[in-house]
């Protein structure tokens, strides 16, 4: 089997902030013309931008980009231009693009059995429930189809843990970022995402990120669990302190909360461990644990599936007939999520994103350091990096979206 070295666990970055959608994250690096695979009446982009124009909800700015085809960490456009791709997806190509044995997965179990009602068992989810429990800690596993799903689970847990005494608060921070539902969004600190829904959903509060004075100060007799990203991803891939996340189990200890990590996006090795708040904590050689964790985009490599861990002693409090998913777990989900893993440990990728990471962050330091009116900060574990640049760059100006490296006087990054 071809090694995919350069494909694992790409970079990621803020792309919920590009006007009412997702970014781009893909650098051209070459024309490579080859004849599109589409239909010749569909194939030119203006034609595919004239259906989307009229056949789509609007609600994403899309770049001017029409991709066809990926392979490893390398996407082509319709033109047949080759671009690397460093969003992966948003996150969520965790073996990059057309991976083969992604592929062998969902053809073998595409003939053996694709969808079953959880009404039944299903042999592969509960592999993959061992699966989960073995990374993280004993417990059960719950599963949906995406992050915003997974998510819900947690809030709805946590609501049924706080019933019989009247709390129902969950604090989270702002920047955060939880999903587009109505709780989603209610949780989510930012308001941009929030305009036009009100009334929001009841009981969320938000304080800053890394105080653990100001969440102390937060919490009131309603309060019942505590949410946070272990990295904020759209925040600009800020990372909690040790301390912070110490603070925030000692705390919760003390009130009878629950701590709840939302690692749908910095989760799944691409840090180095298989959760980000693994990595944080690598070094405190402490007995710690979350009560809950939501996960998901590279838990399934680009086919959906999502899915919540919970310790053992709050997992029966969803009983029969409180929560659900039609498409939780299913058998052909499950066998892609299970190979990815396989995948993972055989070649050791979660120590190749360290390793790669590492070298990474490095040289785009390095680069700060000698451009420190470009860039004002690098940040991140492994191979989740964030850069944040100098907000007067004439690049970021008005309404203009180009990168940053386009412009002559900024150094380029070679590849």
């Amino acid at each position: 089997m071809r090694r995919w070295k350069n494909s694992a666990l790409g970079l990621a970055r803020n792309f919920h902030g590009c006007g009412s959608g997702h970014g781009g994250g893909v650098v051209k690096t070459e024309e490579n013309v080859q004849r599109s695979t589409l239909d010749p009446q569909h194939r030119t982009r203006n034609s595919v931008r004239e259906t989307f124009g009229k056949f789509v909800v609007p609600s994403y700015a899309r770049f001017d980009l029409v991709l066809e085809r990926g392979e490893g960490s390398y996407v082509w456009d319709i033109d047949g231009g080759r671009y690397l791709d460093l969003a992966g997806g948003i996150a969520v190509c965790s073996l990059g693009h057309a991976h083969p044995e992604i592929t062998k997965a969902l053809t073998e179990q595409s003939r053996k059995l694709i969808h079953v009602s959880n009404l039944y068992y299903n042999e592969l989810q509960g592999r993959l429930a061992k699966r989960i429990v073995d990374l993280i800690a004993p417990g059960r596993v719950f599963f949906c189809n995406s992050g915003a799903e997974a998510n819900e689970g947690l809030f709805k847990l946590a609501r049924k843990f706080g019933h019989d005494d009247g709390r129902f608060e969950i604090i989270t921070t702002l920047d955060s970022f939880h999903g587009r539902t109505l709780a989603g969004i209610a949780a989510t600190g930012q308001e941009k995402v929030k305009k036009g829904f009100e009334p929001l959903v009841a009981g969320f509060k938000h304080v800053r990120f890394n105080d653990l004075a100001a969440m102390r100060a937060a919490i009131t007799r309603s309060t019942i669990a505590i949410l946070i990203e272990p990295i904020q991803g759209e925040s600009g891939i800020t990372i909690a302190t040790a301390e912070y996340l110490l603070g925030l189990r000692k705390l919760c200890d003390e009130r009878n909360l629950l701590l709840l990590f939302d690692e749908v996006q910095a989760g799944h090795f691409r840090t180095g461990k298989f959760q980000s708040w693994q990595r944080i904590l690598e070094n405190r050689h402490v007995d710690f644990l979350p009560d809950g964790v939501s996960m998901a985009k590279s838990l399934g490599g680009g086919f959906p599936i999502g899915a919540f861990w919970v310790r053992e002693k709050y997992a029966k409090l969803l009983s029969p007939g409180t929560h659900a998913s039609t498409f939780g777990g299913t058998p052909l989900a499950c066998a892609v999520a299970l190979t990815i893993l396989d995948v993972i440990e055989r070649e050791n990728l979660a120590e190749n994103a360290r390793r790669i990471g590492d070298s990474l962050m490095a040289e785009l330091q390095a680069l700060a350091k000698n451009y420190p009116k470009v860039l004002r900060a690098v940040r991140g574990f492994g191979l989740i990096i964030g850069l944040e640049f100098e907000p007067k760059l004439l690049a970021f100006a008005g309404e203009e979206r180009s990168p940053a490296t386009q412009r002559r006087d900024l150094p380029q990054l070679k590849w």
